[in-house]
């Protein structure tokens, strides 16, 4: 079962940990597949192409 789960890119980046321009890089650049937009015109991803939340580094 390959679905992806598309996801708007403010949620990606919420996932992802990191901001959402990062992602709009990645999509400019080719590096991150777009799949279409949403309603309200804001780009969809799939999640499964993006690597998990990292975790905290000690400080």
């Amino acid at each position: 079962m390959n679905t992806p789960v598309l996801v708007d890119i403010y949620a990606a980046a919420h996932h992802c940990g990191v901001k959402p321009g990062a992602l709009r890089v990645r999509l400019h650049r080719g590096t991150l597949t777009r799949h279409g937009h949403d309603r309200h015109g804001r780009a969809l991803v799939d999640l499964r192409e993006l690597p998990a939340q990292p975790a905290p580094v000690a400080a």
